[in-house]
C-alpha cells in the first residue's frame, strides 16, 4: 500500500487519478467541457491517517453521492458535493450564482458590525452592482432591497438575493448537474469503492 504524506502529493494524486478515470471513456470531453488543469485541483480531501490508502483518500462514498440527487441542500451541505457542483458551474460558465450563494453564507456568520459593512460592500461590488464582474441575475426589486440594506447591513441583508440565486440554481443548474457526465462519472467512481 502506498501512503500519501504531503498535500502536494494528495492534490497530484486526486487530479491524476480522477481525471484519468473521468476522461478515459471520452477523451473529447476534456476539450469540450471542463478546464482540465483545474478540474480536480480544488477537490477537498478527507482527513489523512497513516492507514489511509491513495484510493480512498479523496472520494466521497456512494451513499453521499446518491444523496446529492435527493436535494440540492444535500449537495451544498457536502464538501465534496459543493466542490463538484462548483466545478460543474464553472464548466457551464455560470459560477457567479454558486459563488454569490457561498459569499452570502459566509456573510451570515459574521458578527462584527465593521466586518459586516466591509463584506457587504465587497459582495455588492462583486455580484450585485450593475456591470460588476460576476453580476448575478436579480430583478430590480431585489436589487433595491439590497441597496436599502447596505445603509446599515445586518446578517440577513442579502437573504432575498441569496434565495433568488438558490432558486435559479435549483431550477436550472442543479437538474443539469444531475444529468451531467461529471455526476455520472462521480457515481461510478463512488460505487467502485
Amino acid at each position: 500500500m502506498l501512503l500519501i504524506h504531503t498535500e502536494t502529493t494528495i492534490r497530484a494524486a486526486i487530479y491524476t487519478s480522477m481525471e484519468r478515470l473521468i476522461y478515459s471513456e471520452n477523451p473529447d470531453m476534456r476539450r469540450k467541457t471542463w478546464r482540465s488543469k483545474t478540474l480536480f485541483r480544488s477537490f477537498p480531501q478527507k482527513e489523512m491517517s497513516r492507514n489511509t490508502t491513495r484510493k480512498n483518500a479523496y472520494r466521497p462514498s456512494a451513499e453521499e453521492v446518491s444523496q446529492w440527487a435527493q436535494s440540492m441542500d444535500n449537495l451544498l451541505n457536502s464538501k465534496y458535493g459543493l466542490t463538484a457542483f462548483r466545478l460543474f458551474m464553472k464548466s457551464e460558465y455560470c459560477e457567479e450564482n454558486i459563488e454569490f450563494w457561498m459569499a452570502c453564507e459566509k456573510f451570515r456568520k459574521i458578527n462584527s458590525r465593521s466586518k459586516l459593512r466591509s463584506k457587504a460592500k465587497r459582495i455588492y461590488e462583486e455580484f450585485i452592482r450593475e456591470g460588476s464582474p460576476k453580476e448575478v441575475n436579480l430583478d430590480y426589486h431585489i436589487k433595491e432591497t439590497v441597496d436599502q440594506c447596505l445603509i446599515l447591513p445586518t446578517q440577513t441583508s442579502f437573504i432575498a438575493a441569496q434565495n433568488k440565486a438558490y432558486h435559479l440554481m435549483e431550477h436550472n443548474s442543479y437538474p443539469r448537474f444531475l444529468e451531467s457526465e461529471l455526476y455520472c462519472r462521480l457515481c461510478e467512481l463512488a460505487k467502485r469503492e
